[in-house]
């Protein structure tokens, strides 16, 4: 990635949150986007009040995207604080600097923001009632960003692996191989999605963004997931089918994957029963087709296998 500093030209981007799942993969797919930095919490930690904003306006980038989060769901309902100031105050002093500076900012949401009942996907108009720690702060995040009047596209998205770092995929490959059998909720549906899709999609959405003059029907709440839904326990069950088919995993390694409800697996946080999300608006507004969540998990496998 080029560096906007160090070669004294203009920084078209700023990545904040480098080192997660989403910000390595936004470092990959925002490089034709221009000159442009990614940092990490070592270079930009949001904990600190004022770091952010301290860094937007001595960089002075003409986007940023913001992948640094508290995406520790349970651990928030122990630590709200510390939640609270990633997810909404390091966000608000964040959109302030924008909208000060006129820089676009892109910011990642959550299925969480919203209560979690029906068997339909949530419209991004949809009522917003979070029921954990997790989501409360980042719907505070959502509402500082609105507050700051800043050029914002805000995306929610949901369930979200990757080839790296620490997350429901690499879990399953690694216990898989240890446990003879697995028990894994059935009573939750969503859409896995893969960081790169989440990467690609914001860069694409990006383009098309800046090419219209930032115009204001790109702004706003949207939708960005894989296509099609599933529980975790069917998730699990194709994470080892297509790890078998990838030969990632021999066929008589996999373990029994047994369906359990929610109530047999209590955890701090509740989690939402059905966290689909209405992905029409985006892919008609940016003119895409979001990948099946199946397609985007082979992909991702290939990686791990490579």
């Amino acid at each position: 990635m080029s560096n906007g500093m160090e070669t004294g030209e203009p920084l078209d981007y700023l990545i904040l949150g480098a080192n997660g799942q989403v910000g390595r993969e936004l470092s990959r797919a925002l490089q034709p986007f221009g000159h442009g930095r990614a940092l990490g919490r070592a270079e930009c930690d949001l904990a600190h009040p004022g770091a952010v904003a301290e860094t937007v306006h001595r960089l002075k980038p003409k986007v940023v995207v913001n992948a640094a989060a508290w995406t520790a769901v349970d651990r928030a309902e122990e630590e709200p604080d510390r939640a609270h100031r990633l997810n909404a105050g390091a966000v608000a002093e964040l959109a302030g600097a924008c909208a000060e500076s006129g820089a676009a900012l892109v910011h990642y949401s959550t299925d969480y923001v919203f209560e979690g009942s029906g068997e339909t996907p949530h419209g991004i108009d949809a009522p917003l009632a979070p029921r954990s720690v997790y989501g409360r702060t980042k719907l505070e995040g959502e509402r500082a960003i609105a507050a700051a009047a800043a050029k914002a596209m805000v995306l929610r998205t949901s369930w979200v692996y990757a080839a790296h770092g620490h997350n429901f995929v690499r879990t399953m490959l690694r216990v898989g191989r240890e446990r003879d059998q697995l028990k894994v909720i059935d009573d939750q549906i969503g859409a896995p999605t893969w960081a790169a899709t989440i990467a690609d999609t914001t860069a694409l959405a990006l383009h098309d963004w800046r090419r219209s003059g930032w115009a204001d029907d790109r702004a706003g709440s949207w939708h960005l997931t894989a296509a099609g839904a599933v529980s975790w326990h069917g998730f699990a069950v194709a994470i080892f089918e297509e790890a078998v088919a990838l030969g990632i995993m021999g066929a008589d390694e996999v373990p029994q994957v047994v369906a359990i409800p929610s109530s047999e697996y209590p955890q701090p946080a509740p989690r939402p029963a059905n966290s689909r999300l209405d992905i029409a608006p985006l892919e008609q507004r940016f003119e895409l087709r979001m990948p099946h969540w199946r397609d985007a998990l082979r992909q991702c496998l290939r990686s791990i296998a490579s």
